[in-house]
Formats: C-alpha cells, structure tokens, sequence
C-alpha cells in the first residue's frame, strides 16, 4: 500500500502542481467529475445554490469557478443575479465560456482570470461569495476566506462547498481506500494524468476536519451560520455570514 500511496505535496509546490494539473484535465474535467461521484457533484452544486440569499446587491462572485457548474447553476435559478467567476486556469476559464453561451442568461455572467487570495473588487460587493472544491487546492485557506469575507456585504454569505475526510471510522476506510485506490485507477480509464486524481485524493484526506474549518472560517471575520453534510457525509456545505 505504501508504494502506492498519494504523492506529498507543500503549501510551497501545491500551487505550481495544481495549475499544471487542470491545464492538463480540463477537457476531462467535468466528465470525470460527473463519473467519478456518481452524479453526485450535481446534486451538491444545486443544493449549496439553494441555500444562496439575495438581499442587497444581486450579485454573486463564484471563486475558483474551474468549469463554471455553480455560476452557470446560480444564473439558472436566480434568473436576474449577476455572477462573475474567477479561476487561476485559463484553460478552465475558457470552457466555462463556451458552456455559458448554450444557456439564456450568458449575459448575465462574466468569467475571468483572478486569484482567490487577492480578489480584485471593493469591498461590499456581492451578496453571496461561494467557493467549490477548490479551497482546499489553494494553501493560504485563511486568506482566502477573508478575501471572500471582504467582498460580501455585511450580513452576506461566503459558502465552501469542499469534499472532507469521513469521521465513521468504518466508512472513513472504505472512502479513503476509494480515494487512493480506486479514483485514481478509474480516472486513468479516461484521463492519462492519474496524477491529478492521485493529488485530488490526497488532498481530499488531508482537508481540515469540520470543527478546524469552522475555527478558521470564524478567525476569518464570519459567523458559520451552519453545516450541511452530504452524501454520508463524503462532502459538506459550510455558510459563513459576514459580521
């Protein structure tokens, strides 16, 4: 088992390894996605979008947007919110483009290059920031939730939708044997990077536990309003209201 263990990474080389990896997967990025949950990934996306509240400004910045599922599932429930999204990856900003324009409020939508750690708008500038499966790719967490935190209006929400360890021990070794064993073996069916998902795996075990993410979401200048486990809780939905 050991030998076949996830590759290390550091707050120092994570970054530089996860852009070369989605350069790499992003035309396999949301079919894997989509087949590697089970369909599950649509299901979370649509029930963190349900939870969103519009009150003041009708906007919504989508951080680390990859592909653009969750702003592209905002505009199609709240029909007159504007959403920008922000991602690292020029490759996965470009796909999520083409999939806007096949629905009826593109318009509505922006995507563009930004890094969630210095996000380029004023202060009070959105109603709703959210962030999917991503934070946990980025390894300054704390900065960028008082980026998020920043951007929303006071009362607002700044959601993380994020893939966690599970705490049943039974379960826990049934899920990380999957992670490390089986997701990467499955990915390699479709995609010739398996060291994207031998990555996604370790970084998945290596997430902070919820009361841990909780603490740093607090320190970050937010109130966590609640959690919303999923999936036997394989993911969970934290809501963060900004003081």
């Amino acid at each position: 088992m050991k030998g076949n263990a996830p590759p290390l990474f550091t707050p120092e080389n994570q970054t530089s390894l996860v852009k070369g990896i989605f350069s790499t997967i992003a035309e396999q990025y949301d079919f894997l996605n989509h087949f590697l949950s089970f369909g599950q990934d649509i299901v979370w996306r649509r029930r963190t979008v349900q939870n969103m509240k519009f009150t003041k400004t009708g906007r919504c910045l989508d951080v680390a947007t990859g592909t653009g599922d969750i702003a592209l599932a905002v505009a199609k429930k709240y029909p007159d919110v504007i959403i920008t999204g922000i991602d690292f990856s020029a490759a996965m900003i470009e796909i999520a483009k083409k999939k806007a324009v096949n629905i009826k409020r593109a318009n509505n939508i922006t995507f563009q290059w930004g890094d969630a750690t210095q996000i380029e708008f004023p202060d009070d500038s959105f109603d709703v920031a959210v962030i999917a499966f991503g934070i946990r790719n980025i390894p300054d967490k704390a900065k960028t939730l008082r980026e998020m935190a920043r951007v929303v209006v006071p009362g607002g929400q700044v959601m993380v939708l994020e893939m966690v360890s599970q705490q049943n021990r039974f379960f826990k070794k049934v899920y990380q044997t999957y992670l490390c064993y089986g997701l990467p073996f499955l990915a390699g069916l479709f995609s010739s990077n398996k060291k994207a998902y031998h990555y996604l795996s370790n970084s998945i075990i290596r997430f902070p536990s919820t009361a841990e993410f909780c603490q740093l979401m607090e320190q970050s200048g937010l109130k966590v309003e609640k959690t919303i486990s999923m999936t036997f809780g394989i993911t969970r939905l934290f809501i963060g209201i900004k003081l």
